[in-house]
């Protein structure tokens, strides 16, 4: 019988090896004929675009440090006025007061995290200072005083204001309130991400200021025009602004963002660069850009690109966490929906340079993918991007807004990845204030590591990246690449000294004892042995 079982069992490993042994000739198989007979799906083959054939990998070049731009400080031509600055709607009579808190703000769960950083710093974000470059920041009530001026690309200001502390559009307005507003109106649901933290606005874009034309100087005959004409914000229609149901922001909000280098409107990638290196040099720890250049992939990177790509990368070896919207779908701005995700039809800059960016997408409230946000494999987390509650941008309002007006004068949701950006800026505010020796880069590793990660190789796709953004864990958990350059933290030196004697004498001293007690059992032992064994000695008789 035990030879019967081993043959078996010999039987069975044969078997086996026989198996495999197929296995591996029909995959052989299957692999010579497969290219001739065996079409794979387009999701399933590598591309074979070179990119000298217009297509390239999502990875730009290395950086080319020499290429820094200078800050100039100034607009780098001259604009004017061609829209008259963002105002307070008129429609439907009284003002609103938007009294219900975002559902961004509840999906993260702002509020808890507020109370964790009082508890833990006694401020929400105090001390840090966020950059928004954008079309410039109104100085809304809400702020409470705390915006700076960073400087200003665009033009000077009117009416005796600071340089970047006028926003005709509205859109910086908006995204600076989602980063740091603070209403002193407990009913007010809205709230900033981070309200204590100091905004330093630098305006570097407007969709309603266009590069100057050179008139001809008319003849000396010739009778000048009406005054009105020579008004060059009565062109066109003012904007509307307001709050509640009926307000609306400058137009353009959600048809493809605040794009650069779009006809003669100010703002391009000269500037941005400059702007970014200038918000570096004021001290800001974080920068939050909400707007973007998109355009076709070309196989390479353009001149204009190559200053903005330094620029950044100089942040962020300075210790600044920079923050860029993903960009939105438009028709510029097609999206990224080919076969192959790796190698994009679409290039958004900032985000492409992923390495030194956070690359923020935007979600709905059903906490899906938006479907106006750019996807792509450089995109790193993902915010709330619809149905926005900001801060009325409006010269002298007081109040929020829900809606934007746009070109056609109909008032629609303010959304975009320009919104989701600054939650993720206010967030990287609140962790520089919690974690202050943190640098920049292990900053947006800890948002990136503790996001809400896709079901996806490697815990990210090219839809949210790593996933939507966990403020409180970003805030409370241990990051294991953090703990591996954790040092050892020395003793007080109050403690007892340590108990660093010989214990060799003791040692000695106690073997030496056991060793006499276990003599002393075994004699005791082996005397007691002999005693019982002994035969008794037989009794004397008496004679």
């Amino acid at each position: 019988m035990a030879v019967a079982r081993k043959s078996r069992g010999t039987r069975v490993r044969h078997l086996g090896l026989a198996g495999r042994t197929g296995t591996v000739l029909l995959a052989a198989g299957i692999g010579v004929l497969s290219p001739a007979s065996v079409a794979l799906p387009a999701w399933a083959q590598q591309s074979s675009v070179a990119p000298d054939a217009g297509g390239y990998y999502a990875t730009p070049p290395p950086v080319d440090t020499s290429k820094k731009p200078a800050d100039e400080g100034k607009p780098d031509k001259t604009y004017e006025k061609k829209t008259e600055c963002v105002q307070r709607s008129k429609l439907g009579g009284d003002q609103v007061d938007i009294k219900n808190r975002p559902w961004g703000q509840e999906y993260l769960q702002i509020e808890k995290v507020h109370q964790l950083m009082r508890g833990a710093t006694r401020s929400v974000g105090g001390g840090v200072k966020v950059a928004v470059i954008d079309t410039g920041v109104t100085a809304h009530p809400y702020f409470g005083g705390r915006v700076e001026s960073g400087g200003d690309y665009v033009a000077t200001p009117g009416g005796g204001k600071a340089p970047g502390l006028e926003d005709c559009d509205g859109h910086g307005t908006e995204v600076a309130g989602i980063i740091a507003a603070n209403p002193p109106d407990a009913s007010i649901g809205f709230r900033g991400v981070a309200p204590d933290a100091t905004i330093l606005s630098i305006r570097q874009s407007s969709q309603n200021y266009e590069e100057a034309e050179k008139k001809p100087e008319p003849p000396a005959s010739s009778a000048a025009p009406p005054s009105s004409s020579n008004n060059p914000g009565s062109q066109l229609p003012p904007s509307s602004q307001g709050n509640g149901a009926v307000g609306g922001t400058a137009p353009g909000q959600d048809k493809g963002g605040r794009q650069q280098e779009q006809g003669k409107t100010a703002g391009n990638l000269k500037t941005l660069a400059q702007a970014v290196v200038r918000a570096v040099d004021k001290g800001a720890k974080v920068i939050n850009m909400s707007v973007d250049n998109c355009r076709p992939s070309s196989g390479n990177i353009t001149p204009n690109e190559l200053p903005l790509q330094a620029a950044v990368n100089y942040a962020v070896q300075n210790d600044v966490v920079v923050v860029a919207a993903a960009g939105n779908v438009s028709e510029k701005c097609p999206q990224n929906d080919q076969p192959d995700p790796k190698t994009p039809k679409t290039i958004v800059t900032p985000p492409w340079f992923s390495d030194d960016v956070l690359s923020v997408a935007a979600i709905d409230d059903t906490g899906g993918v938006a479907d106006f946000s750019v996807n792509g494999p450089w995109v790193s987390v993902a915010a709330p991007g619809t149905k926005i509650i900001s801060l009325d941008p409006a010269e002298g309002s007081s109040s929020l807004a829900n809606l934007t007006i746009e070109g056609n004068g109909k008032p629609g949701a303010i959304q975009g990845t320009s919104f989701a950006a600054p939650y993720v800026a206010g967030l990287a505010a609140l962790v520089r204030a919690k974690f202050p020796t943190l640098p920049a880069r292990d900053v947006m590793n800890r948002i990136k590591a503790t996001a809400q990660h896709p079901a996806a190789p490697g815990g990210r796709d090219n839809f949210v990246g790593f996933g939507v953004v966990d403020p409180i864990a970003a805030l409370t958990a241990i990051v294991p690449s953090e703990a591996d350059k954790a040092k050892p933290v020395p003793l007080p030196a109050n403690l007892p000294p340590a108990n660093d004697r010989d214990p060799a004498p003791m040692i000695v001293a106690l073997a030496g004892t056991g060793g006499g007690l276990v003599a002393l059992l075994v004699t005791l032992f082996v005397v007691h042995s002999v005693r019982r064994n002994r035969p008794a000695t037989p009794a004397r008789k008496t004679p």
